[in-house]
């Protein structure tokens, strides 16, 4: 079974979380909220929008999580994990981006594909997006935007944000050459060249 380490999928990434279960992956959910035992308070929030998904007996792998705390969250995660994670999603905010990359990297299978999200806050006006950090694990990256109706704007839905992750996810997995996908509009960031 291959396995999947989703940073922020009991978030708005749950239903990329939810569409790996499905499609038989192995899901680690590291999450603030984890908690412990199934009365958890994420384990309550996966399910506040259904249920906790069970796919033919797969469940997600919840960790309790700080991601101040890079290498605890890492001592954490590894303890569940069977083998070396074949694929990383991971929407970290950009103040602990780094630190909770390069403390996870250790626990991805060589070459495991990574999926890195960003929303318009974490995209430099001048520069744009920033470079990925995993080297030797090819990177799709993922910005999030906004719908604009008329005169004014709206954020992404949960269900448009992860039908953008999974396109990035499919990418990934198919071996797509490292490329940025934008979901909806953003204006405030220039692509480098």
């Amino acid at each position: 079974m291959r396995t999947a380490l989703v940073l922020g999928g009991t978030g708005m990434l749950k239903g990329c979380a939810d569409e790996l279960l499905a499609q038989g992956w192995r899901v680690v959910l590291p999450s603030r909220r984890a908690g412990s035992g199934p009365g958890s308070a994420a384990r309550r929030a996966l399910g506040a929008r259904g249920h906790v998904p069970q796919h033919e007996g797969n469940q997600p792998k919840l960790v309790e999580a700080d991601w101040s705390r890079p290498a605890e969250l890492a001592e954490r995660v590894q303890a569940v994990l069977e083998a070396p994670a074949d694929l990383l999603v991971a929407w970290v905010h950009a103040s602990y981006r780094v630190p909770v990359l390069e403390a996870v990297a250790p626990l991805l299978a060589p070459g495991a594909p990574v999926v890195e999200v960003h929303d318009i806050g974490d995209i430099n006006p001048r520069e744009g997006v920033r470079d990925p950090i995993l080297a030797g694990h090819p990177t799709q990256q993922v910005v999030l935007g906004f719908i604009r109706h008329g005169s004014t704007t709206r954020w992404l839905s949960h269900e448009e944000t992860s039908v953008g992750v999974l396109e990035a996810v499919h990418r990934a997995l198919d071996g797509k050459s490292p490329s940025i996908h934008q979901i909806g509009e953003v204006d405030t960031w220039v692509v480098r060249s």
